[in-house]
């Protein structure tokens, strides 16, 4: 072959080997192309099937903090709109995680517009090296409980100190005045004062938590209004006879409601011994039933008035707090223990029913116990 021959074919091999390499570099273009996408999802397949019956709030972030997959809670809860997270420490926390692969497990504090923070455990994960995944669960509600329960002890230990002290200090003075027959009544007396304090507010905190216990209400029976009202007003009559006080009843007689007797016997009897421990003397405390209308028909009213000191307006809000007293300089000659009406809203909340007052300072109240009305259809 000549050279100009070879020159020519070296020439063509060139030409084709280039426009090989050129079109396979098309070729290889093309099917990156199609198959990139597909080479890693962007959530794995098992934990978007468990995300979406997830009862938890769980949240899939990808690489460019997107949420990519969320729970239904999580949505419900206000962790992500759209495809953010609403939460500033919970982005933080997911950009720590994705940047050392550590596993993070906190408390926060979320801020909520126009509602209370929510107490909130986290804990974040790496998935993937570019998926984090973010668990919250919400636990607000135990803490409220837990606050509860803490203040409730504080205040049970301090309301026992009361007459626990003075019945020492007073069996000191019995000691001292021995010889003095007239001082040693006396204090004896007082000392019996004290102890029948103490003993109602061991009662009552018994009583309330045997309620509390007893929540939700799982057996209620037919309980008639008649006996009910009848034995809150034997079970006042002697400390009512004692200062004059007229306990008065009326109303639509033969009412029935649904519910747990003791129970309501507890929460009408609170409310008249309520009512005579703070009314004054010769005066008149009305106890009346009927049924409801209007937008609560089907429940029965029992309302209790009293002409007693009347509550302030400020503190109509608090007085179903345990041990909270309108006027606390008071409750050593009222006897008071403060847990009265904390008992009639916890059984007017366990029977579906409610509590309300009215007052007006310096001319009485009037607290109105709204139950379930046992009807001809639930008798028979």
């Amino acid at each position: 072959m000549d050279p100009t021959t070879q020159a020519f074919v070296a020439a063509l091999i060139g030409a084709l080997v280039a426009g090989g390499g050129v079109l396979a570099w098309h070729v290889s273009e093309r099917q990156q192309g199609i198959v990139a996408p597909t080479d890693e999802p962007a959530v794995p397949e098992g934990v978007a099937s468990v995300l979406s019956v997830l009862r938890s709030s769980a949240v899939v972030v990808g690489a460019d903090d997107t949420v990519l997959k969320a729970s239904a809670p999580a949505y419900a809860m206000g962790l992500v709109s759209g495809t953010s997270l609403m939460s500033h420490e919970l982005a933080e926390l997911v950009t720590q995680v994705r940047r050392d692969g550590q596993i993070r497990e906190t408390e926060l504090l979320m801020a909520r517009q126009h509602a209370v923070p929510r107490h909130v455990t986290v804990r974040v994960a790496p998935l993937t090296s570019t998926l984090v995944l973010a668990l919250v669960e919400d636990r607000t509600k135990e803490r409220r409980v837990e606050t509860v329960r803490r203040d409730f002890v504080a205040n049970v230990s301090h309301e026992l100190k009361t007459p626990v002290g003075a019945i020492k200090l007073l069996a000191e003075a019995v000691c001292d005045a021995a010889d003095d027959p007239v001082a040693v009544r006396r204090f004896a007396g007082r000392m019996l004062t004290e102890s029948d304090r103490l003993s109602r507010l061991v009662q009552q905190i018994i009583e309330l938590s045997r309620l509390q216990d007893d929540d939700p209400l799982d057996a209620p029976v037919v309980v008639s209004v008649d006996e009910v009202v009848a034995g809150a007003v034997d079970a006042s009559a002697i400390d009512a006879n004692a200062r004059g006080i007229k306990i008065v009843t009326n109303g639509t007689h033969d009412l029935k409601v649904f519910g747990n007797e003791e129970q309501v016997s507890a929460a009408v009897a609170n409310l008249v011994a309520n009512a005579v421990a703070y009314s004054g003397d010769d005066s008149t405390v009305l106890v009346s039933t009927k049924p409801s209308s209007g937008s609560d028909e089907g429940m029965v009213e029992i309302s209790v008035v009293d002409q007693g000191i009347g509550i302030p307006s400020g503190e109509l809000d608090r007085i179903f707090e345990r041990f909270y007293r309108v006027d606390p300089a008071r409750h050593r000659s009222t006897g008071g223990t403060g847990l009265g009406l904390s008992i009639v809203k916890h059984v007017a909340a366990t029977h579906g029913g409610e509590i309300r007052v009215w007052s007006v300072e310096g001319q009485g109240s009037t607290f109105t116990l709204t139950l379930p009305r046992a009807n001809q259809e639930v008798l028979t």
